[in-house]
């Protein structure tokens, strides 16, 4: 089992800025993805952004130009820097890490981040 921590969530103002943190207990052997997912009340989860361990990064086009994911593979976290944040960046973010040989998935609790106008 890989057990995941996140932190920085928060209430925050529009075009205001947050950093997400995501610590796994262990790493996950192989290649594989750490990312972020969101969910807004009453809507499905979605993907934010998604990193290899090779440093391929992924994004949805909603966050393109407004956030940065990174990791640090030494430290088994993943980072998202949040800018510009707009209302419907308002979700519970998730962290996730998925083994890309056997599609394993692992889910930290989540982290509300709330975007105010």
């Amino acid at each position: 089992q890989v057990q995941l921590v996140e932190s920085g969530g928060g209430l925050v103002q529009v075009g205001r800025s947050l950093r997400l943190s995501c610590t796994a207990s262990r790493s996950v052997f192989g290649p594989n993805a750490m990312g972020w997912y969101r969910q807004a009340p009453g809507k499905q989860r979605e993907l934010v952004a998604t990193v290899t361990n090779g440093g391929t990064t992924n994004y949805a086009d909603s966050v393109k130009g407004r956030f940065t994911i990174s990791r640090d593979n030494a430290k088994n976290t993943v980072y998202l820097q949040m800018n510009s944040l707009k209302p419907e960046d308002t979700a519970v973010y998730y962290c996730n890490i998925q083994s890309l040989i056997t599609n394993t998935n692992y889910w930290g609790q989540g982290t509300q981040v709330t975007v105010s106008s």
